[in-house]
């Protein structure tokens, strides 16, 4: 059976539930809902495995802080023995619009701590990552309470929309192989 590692990135204090900044967890959350499993609290994550169609997803939410999130993927890496290329990564990203996703399978981690801590922590840059568009509609100045805030009620239903649609992309990914997936829905503008 192939293996996935499959990050959402967060912050695991209750303060941050519901906010752009934790869109990865809301991803793999869905994911896991949709496969009816559930989380359980492991060593420096909280982690569930998902069995589908003779792949096997361990799915983690780091409970180190966002800019720690290497430890945790290292750890869950090598303990589960995932190559770097079945891994996928899902983080917010402000320089993209609300109503689209990119999909890479390198690059550089943009500004992002988190994905910064990961390829430190696996010495390369050769892995998925999926990166969620939150928009930047903010006034000057105001970067870090708009990633930290909450979706907006306007917001909320391409939200849950684009994340029941990343459920679906990260079974494409480990069905279809990363160039197929990344054609699939690069592309996509997400609309209600």
């Amino acid at each position: 059976m192939q293996k996935f590692l499959i990050a959402g990135l967060g912050n695991m204090e209750p303060e941050y539930a519901g906010t752009r900044h934790n869109i990865g967890f809301d991803v793999v959350d869905a994911f896991t809902d949709k496969h009816k499993v559930s989380f359980r609290m492991d060593r420096l994550a909280a982690v569930a495995e998902v069995k589908w169609k003779g792949k096997i997803f361990v799915c983690i939410k780091p409970t180190t802080f966002m800019n720690l999130s290497g430890k945790a993927v290292k750890y869950w890496i090598d303990k589960e023995n995932i190559p770097p290329e079945h891994l996928l990564v899902i983080v917010d990203d402000l320089a993209i619009p609300l109503n689209r996703i990119r999909l890479r399978n390198s690059g550089s981690p943009g500004g992002h701590n988190g994905l910064k801590s990961i390829e430190e922590s696996i010495a390369t840059d050769k892995y998925a990552r999926l990166r969620f568009g939150i928009g930047n509609d903010f006034p000057k100045g105001r970067q870090v309470e708009y990633v930290l805030g909450k979706w907006t009620e306007k917001e909320m239903g391409l939200v849950k929309f684009k994340i029941s649609k990343c459920a679906e992309l990260i079974e494409d990914f480990a069905q279809s192989g990363i160039l197929v997936t990344m054609n699939r829905y690069n592309n996509l503008i997400f609309e209600l």
